[in-house]
């Protein structure tokens, strides 16, 4: 791979993993075991059988219960700590065969990527879990899949464009985050209002 197309795909998986880890290992393992790309030497682990077989596993069981609201945050939450560094790990082993600084660097960047992608995908999901019908689920669940499926496919295809879309993406980070944010703190605030109000109907009840 010549430098861009390398820079691209270890953002990219960075990037992909803090959405759907498994479906980012199942991806390219795939297309590595059918002879449509090559990868380099440390990433070839994710061809292996066991792994891709387990990663396929769990794609499944995230496709199913990433459509479940409420169960969807409870699943983001525990993927906090997979998703960040497993992203991380994948991006220092897509950077190939290169000094220990820049294979850190990879590292960092791999996981800062991840775990921005995360945040506004679990940050969002929880806003999203506060409407009432569940089809906003289904469509934010397949969406995340789709934008994992055609980011790699443009990383490893049109790096430029990808490397153009990711910077696009950071901007929209900028933005996004805090208003998550205050949408995440506003929810908060009303379930801490509403048991602290049950809390005092309940003593109000006892007293009498």
């Amino acid at each position: 791979m010549e430098t861009i197309e390398l820079i691209a795909l270890t953002m990219g998986v960075g990037w992909a993993s803090g959405i759907n880890l498994y479906a980012v290992i199942m991806m390219l393992g795939i297309l590595s075991m059918t002879g449509n790309m090559e990868l380099p030497q440390q990433m070839e682990i994710v061809q292996n059988p066991l792994v891709l077989g387990t990663a396929s596993i769990m794609f499944l069981v995230e496709f199913l219960v990433d459509k479940v609201p409420g169960v969807d945050t409870a699943w983001d939450a525990i993927h906090t700590f997979i998703r960040i560094p497993a992203g991380a790990m994948l991006a220092s082993s897509a950077i190939g065969d290169v000094t220990p600084a820049v294979e850190f660097a990879a590292l960092l960047t791999g996981g800062g990527l991840a775990a921005t992608s995360h945040t506004i995908k679990a940050g969002s999901r929880a806003v999203i879990n506060t409407s009432p019908e569940p089809m906003s689920n289904w469509i934010a669940s397949i969406t995340e899949d789709f934008a994992v499926v055609a980011g790699l496919y443009a990383a490893l295809n049109h790096p430029v464009g990808f490397l153009i879309f990711l910077v696009l993406f950071i901007l929209f980070a900028i933005w996004i985050i805090p208003k998550i944010w205050r949408g995440i703190k506003k929810i908060y605030a009303i379930i801490k209002g509403f048991f602290s109000s049950s809390k005092t109907t309940g003593e109000k009840t006892i007293e009498s």
